[in-house]
């Protein structure tokens, strides 16, 4: 069984050390105690347990039913020995006899000594929970204490949060004693107790970083209306005025740039959009793209498509690295895209002609659309063409002797005609 002096130790560090109430660990250490002696094959009684709050010291009661004749000594005590610790009572009456701690045995201690573990972690759980729990969504900013398996532990004044690997910015690396800001996600319950999660990686981190950042968006006059993140790479954000007179984009870079690129050094350099939300699905895009200029805009609202068509010195701009700029601004509109590369003036001439002549040839009978086809791809862009042709000229072409014959056939009774 615990000493006075260790109870208070304990007492003194919990509420030290992790704030918890020393009134609070007094009730939760007695009951353990209590609770133990009971169960304990030693004891048997029904125990009453008080601590002292100044020194820690431990007394015991054992609680006894007042009887004539003793069936029971562990729950009964005779009228006349009652008498003697209290002459007052009677037969019927419940008495309280003051027992030796150590008498509570040993497997009482044992017991003890868990429950009162347990009950310490209660109240850390509680204590963390109620601690953080209204900042739950909120940024918070801690100091590095170690890394374990790409999982980084920070500590938050008396408390250890986690920012594990999956909510890291890929490429960031912190040295133990670095300071580091994260978005709290949430607080896990785990084996071991409540967890503090972190994260960099969602987009709710680039948003608080926002509304820190920019005044206009803290007051409401400026809206994020949409936002879309590769983290450690690209981050769009759709914003949108509700005030006419507040340039909405504006607000969120700041003069020279002051406000966006504090918040690209918080991210080790991820580049920002910040964009000019449009109702209208077409100015949208247009606003999301730039500088890359959309062209021949086609709008499916049923499968909420968009397809259009992108100069060849806009396609890498407008599809980006391993098509990321395509994908967020995708996610951002939340819209599919089509993008297609336009044909320039030279491609659009020269598929005019191989349209003409494919219609040309099509008139042949027994000419498919995807015979002529293959044959002005052999450069037969007309009947004039096959003056002097054979059909294993044809045939080195990749037509097949029937085709071959076919055709030359046809051509032939066109001219004879």
């Amino acid at each position: 069984m615990k000493t006075g002096s260790e109870i208070l130790a304990v007492l003194e560090y919990m509420e030290k050390e992790k704030g918890i109430l020393r009134s609070d660990m007094i009730q939760t250490i007695a009951e353990a105690i209590r609770s133990a002696a009971v169960k304990s094959i030693n004891a048997g009684y029904d125990i009453r347990v008080e601590i002292n709050p100044k020194t820690g010291n431990l007394k015991a009661w054992a609680i006894l039913e007042v009887v004539d004749s003793v069936s029971d000594p562990q729950a009964q005590i005779h009228v006349s020995k009652a008498k003697e610790l209290n002459p007052s009572v009677d037969i019927g009456d419940v008495i309280e006899k003051e027992v030796d701690p150590a008498f509570l045995g040993r497997i009482a201690a044992q017991g003890a000594r868990q429950a009162i573990t347990q009950g310490i972690r209660h109240f850390e759980r509680e204590k963390l929970y109620e601690d953080f729990k209204g900042s739950i969504g909120d940024i918070v900013s801690g100091i590095v204490r170690h890394q374990d398996s790409g999982n980084i532990y920070v500590e938050l004044g008396k408390s250890e949060a986690v920012l594990p690997y999956r909510e890291r910015i890929p490429g960031e690396e912190y040295m133990s004693g670095d300071r580091i800001r994260c978005l709290l996600l949430k607080i896990e319950q785990t084996s071991h107790g409540p967890e503090i999660i972190l994260s960099r990686s969602q987009g709710r981190f680039v948003r608080r970083l926002l509304e820190i950042e920019v005044t206009e968006i803290a007051d409401g006059t400026v809206e994020i209306y949409a936002m879309a993140r590769e983290p450690g790479y690209r981050t769009k954000v759709a914003v949108r005025s509700l005030d006419p007179k507040v340039d909405a984009v504006g607000s969120c870079v700041g003069t020279r740039g002051v406000r966006i690129r504090s918040i690209v050094k918080e991210l080790g350099g991820e580049k920002i959009d910040v964009i000019r939300y449009s109702i209208d699905p077409i100015e949208f895009l247009q606003e999301a793209l730039h500088p890359a200029i959309p062209r021949n805009i086609r709008v499916d609202e049923i499968n909420r498509q968009i397809s259009f068509e992108v100069g060849e010195d806009d396609l890498a701009v407008a599809i980006g690295k391993r098509g990321l700029n395509a994908r967020l601004t995708s996610r951002l509109m939340n819209w599919k895209l089509d993008i297609k590369k336009a044909e320039s003036e030279k491609e659009r001439h020269l598929n005019r002609k191989i349209q003409q002549a494919t219609a040309g040839l099509n008139n042949i009978p027994g000419v498919s659309d995807g015979l002529a086809q293959r044959l002005v791809a052999c450069g037969f862009t007309d009947i004039d063409v096959f003056d002097g042709v054979f059909p294993e000229d044809l045939e080195d072409a990749g037509f097949s002797t029937e085709e071959s014959r076919l055709i030359l056939e046809n051509i032939k009774n066109i001219k004879n005609f």
